[in-house]
């Protein structure tokens, strides 16, 4: 039931990231805050979305750089910018947490870098479904790895994090990273919450390039269903 439920709010989420598309929000003049508020509308217009566990994220040009934890300067959105959005809605109580990159204009670099970030997320899903147990701390490292394996740098605290019924599962201790990609985190992915149930996992990737003062933002559910 869990599976099925978080499976059907990350669609209705990928529904909004098309509608977002289809829309044009995405494009230059707009600041970020402008952004995440037509977004926020268009989620409860269309999709009857009004709440969201985590904050709405739009990123754009040398913000791309900065992590969840980061609150960067609201910009501007400009010709050619790589833009990345991370949102994270509550679907009939159950939460989805989906991050896309867009790239305006046809510059090369950028489009390589959206392109192999996603590259690297299917590659590493590929691997995790041939798994039976996977240590958090070997995840976050597969997904530096394959940040620097493509010329790019790996960037956040964490790759990722478990998602639920809202609120989902907190750990004992709150600064434990038990329930998180981390590297200090040597438990099997696979482990059983307290009540024997299936955890959920959401691996997400950013990859960055300091020099250029650009990322890209790749993030969704892992799971052997998608």
């Amino acid at each position: 039931m869990t599976e099925a439920k978080l499976l059907h709010a990350e669609n209705i989420t990928r529904q909004l990231f098309d509608a977002i598309d289809k829309n044009g929000l995405i494009k230059p003049g707009r600041s970020e805050a402008q952004l995440v508020s037509e977004i926020t509308q268009l989620a409860a217009e269309k999709f009857g979305i009004t709440q969201h566990w985590h904050k709405k994220i739009v990123r754009a040009g040398s913000n791309t750089l900065a992590t969840y934890s980061d609150d960067p300067t609201d910009r501007i959105i400009e010709e050619n910018d790589i833009v990345f959005v991370d949102l994270g809605p509550i679907v009939d109580g159950y939460e989805a947490d989906m991050g896309r990159t867009y790239v305006l204009g046809n510059d090369a670099v950028k489009l390589q870098l959206k392109q192999d970030v996603e590259n690297a997320w299917y590659e590493i899903q590929s691997w995790y479904k041939k798994q039976n147990a996977v240590k958090a701390a070997d995840l976050f490292k597969m997904a530096v790895d394959k940040a620097k394996n493509s010329g790019w740098e790996f960037t956040g605290v964490i790759a990722g994090h478990i998602v639920g019924k809202y609120p989902h599962e907190q750990p004992a201790d709150p600064k434990s990273w038990e329930l998180d990609i981390h590297p200090e985190n040597h438990d099997d992915i696979f482990l059983k919450d307290a009540e024997g149930n299936k955890r959920y996992w959401i691996l997400e990737l950013q990859f960055i390039d300091k020099e250029k003062n650009i990322g890209a933002y790749f993030e969704q559910l892992l799971d052997a269903s998608n």
